[in-house]
């Protein structure tokens, strides 16, 4: 049985969350994405502002994993940010987990929480935009139900990094 607890994230939790998503990023994109260009997407201080003022103002809404009194990862979902989707599609905005934990339940927990608030919220379906070359993230969605959407592939570009993303995509009450 896993030990690890979801529950809304507070203002509190933003500097945690913060140190997840980059020490997270910099694990998954080691290899992927030059060293130097890797370093300058890895500022702690920007990704805080950025999840305390997200945490703030619900936008998106956010979760974060507790094994004990330890935040291990943390979810950002809300409703679709694309152009042109239905107000019954959600979105995860994003899923990390910290590289300790990885292929611990963290991330499934963590789903799990999302689904069920998107499906609150009254959504139907959910996507994700995922990094093509990011095999982890790509295997984690498809073993929770998401089909990857192939014409939706495009170029988003972090800093100065161009990132090939797809988007991945499935029905909520599945």
């Amino acid at each position: 049985m896993s030990s690890i607890q979801v529950r809304p994230a507070t203002l509190r939790d933003a500097k945690a969350i913060a140190q997840i998503h980059t020490a997270s990023a910099l694990e998954a994109y080691r290899g992927l994405v030059p060293d130097d260009q890797l370093k300058a997407m890895s500022s702690v201080e920007k990704r805080q502002a950025y999840w305390r003022e997200a945490i703030e103002f619900c936008e998106p809404q956010v979760q974060v994993a507790i094994e004990g009194d330890k935040i291990v990862g943390f979810v950002g979902f809300d409703r679709s940010r694309d152009e042109k989707s239905r107000q019954t599609t959600g979105e995860i905005w994003a899923i990390y987990a910290s590289p300790t934990h990885w292929s611990q339940g963290v991330g499934v927990a963590l789903w799990d929480a999302a689904r069920d608030g998107l499906l609150e919220e009254g959504c139907t379906n959910v996507t994700a935009w995922i990094p093509l070359r990011n095999e982890r993230a790509l295997r984690f969605h498809e073993m929770a139900g998401f089909k990857r959407e192939m014409s939706t592939a495009k170029t988003a570009v972090v800093g100065s990094i161009k990132i090939e993303e797809v988007r991945v995509k499935r029905p909520l009450n599945g």
